[in-house]
């Protein structure tokens, strides 16, 4: 009973008399093309010629018409509601290429052609099988034409009406059932994504997590670089705060400082995170800012410029200003207080980021997840077709960053594990 009137078979039902619905002009058109072949007779005729006729004449008009763009997100729409198929499994948007058309095109006419005659039988069969049901309880039934059609001429002919109607009802119920799960069993394969369906798709996924791990950086890299930062100001104001006045006073406007460009930058990521979209145009800021970050960063870091900056593009300036900014946190983090040197030499067709720190004495405590810093800083250079190497060298820690001016293909990088 469950799998004959059940919610998940009434909704299948109300799909199929939708379907129904929809044949109707297409029906219609069809009577009035009979009517040219039958001397006259159109859509209220009762011979069943001409309704068969019609109903065969509107189905290849229903197969044209749902080449239309909108019949598969409209199909979709429809299955998804009231077939109990996983949502999933259909495919979104209009019915591009020739394969993904006539899928569309043959579920268009399985709908409407069983809905049809679904819809036909659920307007015609509880009442007729109501009458036969109710023929042992009126005579006027009895002797009406329906009566002397069924020849009901004993008594016990006239009480068979009963089951006889209650086996009309349950094929009506039954019909439907069935139709509906065909329609449900055919869904996934004619309203399901196509290969180029799936390629798209996988493409937008790509996009999407391409510009979450953007965002995901940004975020890393501005306020992991302002915690550091204001975690060694305070750290050093501290220590001198009895002793050095006009220390603790430019740690506290270093501190001001950092935390009112981060704050800045936050806005700029959330706004985007808000909006749902990127527009390929990430906050940050250009390589002429650098002085601040490195006075943010503490007394101990030491840069030095080789080149006029300005030469440098747009894009490679912002991102290397955020490889640098990581570069400082990295080193704060980890150097144990020891002095940072970080170099920027401008090339004919390259900038070259080399950040140095002495070895700590004692190997700092691990992170629990490995951090992330330094495979941000490496995603950005291989973006830009450059690359990046960290680890080690002769009693010092060395991150050494190479990026292309112009345009090149990306390129290998390696890095190490901090």
């Amino acid at each position: 009973m469950k799998a004959l009137l059940g919610q998940r078979a009434r909704l299948r039902w109300v799909h199929l008399i939708l379907g129904g619905a929809l044949f109707m002009p297409y029906w219609l058109v069809g009577t009035v093309v009979m009517a040219w072949f039958t001397g006259g007779q159109g859509m209220f005729a009762a011979s069943l010629t001409v309704q068969f006729g019609a109903y065969a004449i509107g189905l290849p008009l229903a197969a044209v018409s749902s080449l239309f763009p909108l019949t598969r997100p409209i199909s979709v729409a429809a299955a998804r509601a009231l077939c109990g198929v996983p949502a999933d499994r259909y495919a979104d948007g209009p019915a591009r290429g020739r394969s993904a058309k006539a899928r569309t095109a043959g579920w268009y006419t399985l709908h409407v052609g069983i809905g049809a005659l679904i819809s036909g039988a659920t307007l015609a069969v509880p009442p007729f099988a109501v009458t036969t049901m109710a023929l042992p309880f009126s005579a006027e039934l009895r002797e009406s034409a329906l009566s002397s059609f069924w020849g009901l001429d004993r008594a016990w002919m006239v009480w068979a009406g009963i089951p006889l109607g209650m086996l009309m009802l349950l094929g009506l119920v039954a019909a439907a059932a069935a139709g509906g799960e065909f329609l449900a069993r055919q869904a996934p394969r004619l309203l399901g994504p196509s290969p180029a369906d799936r390629l798209a798709a996988a493409e937008r996924r790509a996009a999407e997590l391409a510009v979450r791990n953007r965002l995901a950086r940004e975020l890393h890299d501005s306020v992991g670089h302002a915690l550091s930062a204001v975690t060694l100001q305070a750290s050093a104001a501290r220590r001198v705060l009895d002793t050095d006045v006009e220390f603790v006073r430019e740690a506290l406007a270093a501190i001001e400082e950092t935390t009112r460009r981060t704050v800045g930058e936050l806005d700029s990521v959330l706004g985007l995170l808000r909006q749902g979209e990127d527009d390929g145009e990430l906050p940050g800021l250009p390589l002429d800012a650098l002085d601040a970050l490195v006075k943010g960063a503490g007394p101990k870091v030491e840069l030095s410029v080789t080149g006029d900056l300005d030469r440098v593009p747009e894009a490679v300036s912002r991102e290397a200003y955020r490889i640098v900014q990581e570069g400082l946190t990295n080193a704060g983090r980890y150097a144990g207080g020891e002095r940072v040197t970080a170099r920027l030499a401008l090339h004919d067709d390259e900038l070259e980021i080399t950040m140095e720190n002495p070895l700590p004495a004692r190997a700092p405590v691990a992170r629990p997840d490995g951090g992330r810093g330094l495979l941000g800083i490496a995603e950005r250079a291989r973006l830009l077709g450059g690359t990046s190497e960290a680890g080690p060298v002769d009693d010092a820690w060395r991150l050494a960053v190479r990026l292309p001016l112009g345009t090149a293909k990306p390129s290998a990088s390696k890095e190490g594990g901090r």
